[in-house]
Protein backbone atom coordinates (compact mmCIF):
# COMPACT_ATOMS: atom_id res chain seq x y z
CA UNK A 1 0.00 0.00 0.00
CA UNK A 2 1.31 3.26 -1.36
CA UNK A 3 2.34 5.71 1.63
CA UNK A 4 -0.27 8.41 0.08
CA UNK A 5 -3.51 5.70 0.44
CA UNK A 6 -1.94 5.18 3.90
CA UNK A 7 -2.32 8.35 5.13
CA UNK A 8 -6.00 8.74 2.98
CA UNK A 9 -7.02 5.45 4.83
CA UNK A 10 -6.11 6.61 8.35
CA UNK A 11 -7.58 10.00 7.50
CA UNK A 12 -11.04 8.39 6.40
CA UNK A 13 -11.03 6.28 9.57
CA UNK A 14 -10.60 9.58 12.15
CA UNK A 15 -13.02 11.52 10.79
CA UNK A 16 -15.72 8.78 10.77
CA UNK A 17 -14.76 7.75 14.45
CA UNK A 18 -15.19 11.85 15.03
CA UNK A 19 -18.96 11.99 13.53
CA UNK A 20 -22.11 11.03 15.18
CA UNK A 21 -24.02 11.59 11.93
CA UNK A 22 -23.66 9.30 8.95
CA UNK A 23 -21.57 11.32 6.35
CA UNK A 24 -22.75 11.29 2.88
CA UNK A 25 -20.06 10.26 0.19
CA UNK A 26 -19.79 13.83 -0.88
CA UNK A 27 -19.14 15.44 1.99
CA UNK A 28 -16.07 12.74 2.86
CA UNK A 29 -14.83 13.77 -0.80
CA UNK A 30 -14.69 17.49 0.46
CA UNK A 31 -13.36 17.03 3.46
CA UNK A 32 -10.70 13.97 3.12
CA UNK A 33 -6.99 15.23 2.02
CA UNK A 34 -6.52 12.79 -1.10
CA UNK A 35 -10.18 13.12 -2.42
CA UNK A 36 -9.60 15.26 -5.09
CA UNK A 37 -12.74 17.70 -5.40
CA UNK A 38 -12.70 17.66 -9.27
CA UNK A 39 -14.00 19.60 -11.67
CA UNK A 40 -17.84 18.54 -11.67
CA UNK A 41 -17.26 16.36 -14.52
CA UNK A 42 -18.47 12.86 -15.14
CA UNK A 43 -14.95 11.59 -15.13
CA UNK A 44 -13.96 13.01 -11.98
CA UNK A 45 -16.88 11.51 -9.96
CA UNK A 46 -16.04 8.41 -11.92
CA UNK A 47 -12.62 8.24 -10.66
CA UNK A 48 -13.44 9.32 -6.78
CA UNK A 49 -16.55 6.74 -6.94
CA UNK A 50 -14.04 3.94 -7.83
CA UNK A 51 -11.46 4.95 -5.19
CA UNK A 52 -13.88 5.31 -2.55
CA UNK A 53 -15.58 1.86 -3.10
CA UNK A 54 -11.32 0.96 -2.96
CA UNK A 55 -11.35 2.00 0.29
CA UNK A 56 -14.47 0.88 1.83
CA UNK A 57 -13.41 -2.48 0.85
CA UNK A 58 -9.76 -2.33 2.13
CA UNK A 59 -11.37 -0.90 5.99
CA UNK A 60 -13.43 -4.02 6.35
CA UNK A 61 -11.28 -6.00 4.99
CA UNK A 62 -9.11 -4.60 7.80
CA UNK A 63 -12.15 -5.29 10.02
CA UNK A 64 -12.98 -1.86 10.80
CA UNK A 65 -16.89 -2.10 11.41
CA UNK A 66 -17.88 0.96 8.71
CA UNK A 67 -21.40 1.44 9.08
CA UNK A 68 -24.20 3.02 6.30
CA UNK A 69 -27.68 4.09 7.24
CA UNK A 70 -29.34 7.44 6.57
CA UNK A 71 -29.72 10.04 9.21
CA UNK A 72 -33.40 10.77 8.52
CA UNK A 73 -36.06 9.97 5.58
CA UNK A 74 -35.46 13.06 4.02
CA UNK A 75 -31.59 11.95 3.26
CA UNK A 76 -31.46 11.14 -0.30
CA UNK A 77 -28.33 8.85 -0.32
CA UNK A 78 -26.61 7.05 2.10
CA UNK A 79 -23.93 8.18 4.24
CA UNK A 80 -21.32 6.44 6.40
CA UNK A 81 -19.91 6.45 10.29
CA UNK A 82 -17.70 3.85 12.63
CA UNK A 83 -19.45 3.73 15.99
CA UNK A 84 -16.71 3.87 18.45
CA UNK A 85 -18.39 0.71 20.64
CA UNK A 86 -17.92 -1.59 17.77
CA UNK A 87 -14.13 -0.05 16.72
CA UNK A 88 -12.46 0.27 20.46
CA UNK A 89 -9.89 -2.19 22.30
CA UNK A 90 -10.95 -3.71 25.57
CA UNK A 91 -8.42 -2.77 28.41
CA UNK A 92 -5.29 -4.07 27.13
CA UNK A 93 -2.12 -4.28 29.95
CA UNK A 94 1.19 -3.39 28.40
CA UNK A 95 4.68 -4.03 29.79
CA UNK A 96 6.93 -1.04 30.58
CA UNK A 97 8.66 -1.63 27.18
CA UNK A 98 5.70 -2.07 25.22
CA UNK A 99 4.09 1.19 26.59
CA UNK A 100 7.25 3.53 25.70
CA UNK A 101 7.11 1.98 22.58
CA UNK A 102 3.54 2.66 21.66
CA UNK A 103 4.01 6.16 23.24
CA UNK A 104 7.09 6.68 20.84
CA UNK A 105 5.01 6.24 18.23
CA UNK A 106 2.10 8.16 18.88
CA UNK A 107 4.51 11.44 19.44
CA UNK A 108 6.45 10.24 16.49
CA UNK A 109 3.16 10.63 14.61
CA UNK A 110 1.83 13.77 16.39
CA UNK A 111 4.83 15.61 14.66
CA UNK A 112 4.25 14.25 11.47
CA UNK A 113 2.44 15.96 8.39
CA UNK A 114 -0.34 13.01 8.75
CA UNK A 115 -1.61 15.02 12.20
CA UNK A 116 -2.14 18.58 10.14
CA UNK A 117 -4.04 16.86 7.41
CA UNK A 118 -6.36 14.72 9.98
CA UNK A 119 -7.38 18.02 12.02
CA UNK A 120 -8.16 19.92 8.68
CA UNK A 121 -10.31 17.42 7.27
CA UNK A 122 -12.25 17.96 11.07
CA UNK A 123 -12.31 21.28 10.87
CA UNK A 124 -14.15 21.23 7.28
CA UNK A 125 -16.68 19.07 8.20
CA UNK A 126 -17.37 21.51 11.32
CA UNK A 127 -17.79 24.22 9.02
CA UNK A 128 -20.20 21.98 6.98
CA UNK A 129 -21.95 21.79 10.04
CA UNK A 130 -21.39 18.52 11.01
CA UNK A 131 -21.75 17.35 14.41
CA UNK A 132 -18.21 15.72 15.72
CA UNK A 133 -17.04 14.76 18.65
CA UNK A 134 -14.27 16.94 20.25
CA UNK A 135 -11.38 15.92 19.22
CA UNK A 136 -10.21 12.97 17.36
CA UNK A 137 -10.60 8.94 19.06
CA UNK A 138 -7.38 7.98 20.91
CA UNK A 139 -5.47 11.68 20.31
CA UNK A 140 -4.44 13.58 23.02
CA UNK A 141 -4.41 17.49 21.96
CA UNK A 142 -0.73 19.05 21.74
CA UNK A 143 0.95 22.23 21.36
CA UNK A 144 3.66 21.90 18.53
CA UNK A 145 7.03 21.92 20.45
CA UNK A 146 8.44 19.31 18.00
CA UNK A 147 12.16 20.95 16.36
CA UNK A 148 11.63 22.55 13.39
CA UNK A 149 14.52 20.21 11.42
CA UNK A 150 12.01 17.29 12.35
CA UNK A 151 10.17 16.91 9.34
CA UNK A 152 13.33 17.43 6.85
CA UNK A 153 15.57 14.55 8.41
CA UNK A 154 12.84 12.05 8.80
CA UNK A 155 12.11 12.84 4.92
CA UNK A 156 15.77 12.29 4.11
CA UNK A 157 15.84 8.99 6.28
CA UNK A 158 12.72 7.79 4.71
CA UNK A 159 14.25 9.03 1.08
CA UNK A 160 17.13 7.90 1.76
CA UNK A 161 18.96 10.91 0.58
CA UNK A 162 21.88 12.56 1.68
CA UNK A 163 21.37 16.67 3.62
CA UNK A 164 23.14 19.45 4.56
CA UNK A 165 22.19 21.71 7.56
CA UNK A 166 23.73 24.55 9.63
CA UNK A 167 24.66 22.74 13.30
CA UNK A 168 25.85 24.71 16.37
CA UNK A 169 27.45 22.83 19.17
CA UNK A 170 26.94 23.34 22.96
CA UNK A 171 30.59 24.97 22.99
CA UNK A 172 30.08 27.33 19.46
CA UNK A 173 28.58 30.43 19.22
CA UNK A 174 27.99 30.11 15.33
CA UNK A 175 26.69 27.36 13.24
CA UNK A 176 28.99 25.06 11.18
CA UNK A 177 27.78 23.93 8.13
CA UNK A 178 27.32 19.87 7.88
CA UNK A 179 26.68 17.72 4.76
CA UNK A 180 25.85 13.90 6.13
CA UNK A 181 24.18 10.44 4.67
CA UNK A 182 21.36 10.21 7.60
CA UNK A 183 20.35 6.82 8.72
CA UNK A 184 18.01 7.42 11.33
CA UNK A 185 15.80 9.60 13.70
CA UNK A 186 16.33 8.44 17.41
CA UNK A 187 14.31 10.01 20.35
CA UNK A 188 16.55 9.21 23.67
CA UNK A 189 15.90 10.61 26.88
CA UNK A 190 13.05 13.48 26.04
CA UNK A 191 15.57 14.58 23.12
CA UNK A 192 15.36 13.90 18.80
CA UNK A 193 18.75 12.87 17.18
CA UNK A 194 20.25 12.22 14.08
CA UNK A 195 21.95 9.51 13.07
CA UNK A 196 24.34 9.11 10.01
CA UNK A 197 27.10 9.69 8.40
CA UNK A 198 29.31 13.11 8.53
CA UNK A 199 31.11 13.41 5.08
CA UNK A 200 32.75 16.92 6.87
CA UNK A 201 34.10 14.83 9.69
CA UNK A 202 34.49 11.42 7.62
CA UNK A 203 32.98 9.66 10.98
CA UNK A 204 29.48 8.32 12.28
CA UNK A 205 28.44 11.25 14.34
CA UNK A 206 24.86 11.78 16.48
CA UNK A 207 23.31 15.63 15.52
CA UNK A 208 20.44 17.02 17.87
CA UNK A 209 17.61 18.41 16.04
CA UNK A 210 17.30 21.57 18.68
CA UNK A 211 21.04 22.31 17.31
CA UNK A 212 19.93 22.42 13.97
CA UNK A 213 19.91 25.88 12.23
CA UNK A 214 17.80 27.11 9.31
CA UNK A 215 16.43 24.69 6.66
CA UNK A 216 17.14 21.57 6.07
CA UNK A 217 18.64 20.96 2.37
CA UNK A 218 18.28 17.56 0.02
CA UNK A 219 21.59 16.58 -1.43
CA UNK A 220 22.40 14.27 -4.52
CA UNK A 221 19.32 11.96 -5.68
CA UNK A 222 17.26 10.01 -3.34
CA UNK A 223 17.70 6.39 -2.64
CA UNK A 224 21.76 6.74 -2.74
CA UNK A 225 22.21 6.41 1.02
CA UNK A 226 22.61 2.80 2.93
CA UNK A 227 22.57 2.26 6.36
CA UNK A 228 25.40 -0.16 7.69
CA UNK A 229 23.26 -3.45 8.63
CA UNK A 230 25.58 -3.90 11.99
CA UNK A 231 24.51 -0.39 12.97
CA UNK A 232 22.92 0.41 16.24
CA UNK A 233 21.08 3.80 16.12
CA UNK A 234 20.34 3.57 19.86
CA UNK A 235 23.27 2.65 21.07
CA UNK A 236 25.08 5.21 19.36
CA UNK A 237 23.38 8.19 20.38
CA UNK A 238 23.52 6.60 24.64
CA UNK A 239 26.79 6.04 24.10
CA UNK A 240 27.20 9.92 23.16
CA UNK A 241 24.80 10.86 25.50
CA UNK A 242 25.67 8.75 28.14
CA UNK A 243 23.34 8.61 31.40
CA UNK A 244 24.38 11.79 33.75
CA UNK A 245 23.63 10.31 36.67
CA UNK A 246 20.43 11.25 39.25
CA UNK A 247 18.91 14.71 38.29
CA UNK A 248 19.97 17.51 40.55
CA UNK A 249 16.13 19.31 40.46
CA UNK A 250 12.84 18.47 41.36
CA UNK A 251 9.78 19.82 39.38
CA UNK A 252 6.59 19.38 40.65
CA UNK A 253 3.85 19.56 38.05
CA UNK A 254 -0.52 19.21 38.82
CA UNK A 255 -1.21 17.27 35.52
CA UNK A 256 -4.96 16.90 34.43
CA UNK A 257 -6.64 13.26 34.98
CA UNK A 258 -6.08 11.11 32.14
CA UNK A 259 -3.04 13.04 30.44
CA UNK A 260 0.54 13.21 30.25
CA UNK A 261 0.80 9.77 30.23
CA UNK A 262 5.04 9.64 29.13
CA UNK A 263 5.12 12.51 32.42
CA UNK A 264 3.46 10.40 34.32
CA UNK A 265 6.06 7.20 33.85
CA UNK A 266 9.19 9.34 34.09
CA UNK A 267 8.16 11.14 37.51
CA UNK A 268 5.64 9.91 40.54
CA UNK A 269 2.25 10.76 41.24
CA UNK A 270 2.67 11.90 45.04
CA UNK A 271 -0.73 13.29 45.42
CA UNK A 272 -3.83 15.42 44.57
CA UNK A 273 -3.90 19.34 44.14
CA UNK A 274 -7.07 19.94 43.52
CA UNK A 275 -9.10 18.13 40.77
CA UNK A 276 -5.96 16.83 39.26
CA UNK A 277 -2.52 14.74 39.81
CA UNK A 278 0.22 15.64 41.51
CA UNK A 279 3.29 14.75 40.25
CA UNK A 280 6.62 15.29 40.88
CA UNK A 281 9.75 14.64 38.14
CA UNK A 282 13.32 15.22 38.43
CA UNK A 283 15.68 17.12 36.01
CA UNK A 284 18.60 18.72 34.91
CA UNK A 285 18.20 20.64 31.71
CA UNK A 286 15.55 22.92 32.28
CA UNK A 287 15.24 24.05 28.10
CA UNK A 288 14.46 20.20 28.11
CA UNK A 289 11.38 19.98 30.34
CA UNK A 290 9.73 23.07 29.24
CA UNK A 291 9.88 22.10 25.80
CA UNK A 292 8.57 18.86 26.35
CA UNK A 293 5.75 20.39 29.32
CA UNK A 294 5.07 22.83 26.68
CA UNK A 295 3.95 20.17 24.48
CA UNK A 296 1.36 19.14 27.06
CA UNK A 297 -0.43 22.82 26.79
CA UNK A 298 -3.04 23.10 29.65
CA UNK A 299 -2.79 19.56 30.52
CA UNK A 300 -0.15 20.57 33.11
CA UNK A 301 0.63 23.30 34.67
CA UNK A 302 3.70 24.04 36.76
CA UNK A 303 3.56 24.41 40.23
CA UNK A 304 7.33 24.61 41.43
CA UNK A 305 10.12 25.73 40.66
CA UNK A 306 9.51 29.40 39.25
CA UNK A 307 12.26 28.68 36.46
CA UNK A 308 10.58 26.13 34.90
CA UNK A 309 7.44 27.86 35.28
CA UNK A 310 8.66 30.80 33.33
CA UNK A 311 10.37 28.94 30.94
CA UNK A 312 6.96 26.72 29.67
CA UNK A 313 5.12 30.01 30.14
CA UNK A 314 7.62 31.83 27.46
CA UNK A 315 7.40 28.98 25.01
CA UNK A 316 3.62 28.58 25.23
CA UNK A 317 3.43 32.54 24.44
CA UNK A 318 5.83 31.90 21.59
CA UNK A 319 3.12 29.61 20.19
CA UNK A 320 0.17 31.95 20.97
CA UNK A 321 1.70 34.69 18.88
CA UNK A 322 2.60 32.92 15.97
CA UNK A 323 -1.05 31.79 16.08
CA UNK A 324 -3.22 34.02 13.43
CA UNK A 325 -5.58 35.94 15.37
Amino acid sequence: MSSRRAERLVNLVICLLSTRQYLPASRIRQAIPGYEPGDGGAKADDAFKRMFERDKAELRELGIPLETGRNSVFDAEDGYRIARRDYELPEIDLEPDESAAVGLAARLWQTARLAHAANGALLKLRAAGVDLDQGPPGIEPRVAATEPAFQGCLDAVTGRQAISFDYRKSTDTSPERREVEPWGVVSWRGRWYLVGHDRVRAATRCFRLSRIAGQVRPLGRPGAVSRPAEVNLVELVAGTHPHPGPPPKTATLAVRPGAAAGLRRYGTVTGRHGDRDLVETGYSDVDWLADWVAGFGAAVVVLEPAELREAVVSRLRAVLERCPA
